[in-house]
């Protein structure tokens, strides 16, 4: 049985000081959901669990992204995560400190009715 996607989500974060690309993804998969609200599982007597959720992380280093650690932070549903080159570094001029930001689009994905 195939799947539908009904929802799609964008995010971005950053990690100003530490260089950490796992930080940042983690922040841009955090701002994907923060202002989202799903009742429709309870509404319609799903279980969350039926969901597949896809996260697609960009950086500009996608393998120093810690793919499980975002995985096992995810709230609901059969998540994966996949790291690919995106995002943007940011050099300060005065200082050389590198800024990492990342983007995240995570997809919700239910099997299809009918």
């Amino acid at each position: 049985m195939s799947d539908q996607r009904f929802i799609i989500e964008m995010g971005m974060g950053n990690d100003q000081y530490g260089q950490d690309y796992t930080k940042a993804a983690k922040r841009a998969i955090e701002d994907a959901i923060r202002h989202s609200s799903i009742p429709m599982f309870d509404a319609l007597g799903m279980d969350h669990k039926q969901m597949r959720v896809q996260v697609t992380v960009g950086a500009q280093e996608p393998d120093q992204v810690d793919c499980d650690a975002l995985r096992t932070g995810l709230p609901r549903g059969l998540a994966t995560v996949t790291a690919v080159f995106g995002g943007l570094n940011v050099t300060n001029p005065d200082n050389g400190n590198v800024m990492v930001i990342a983007s995240a689009a995570v997809e919700a994905f239910l099997p299809k009715l009918g």
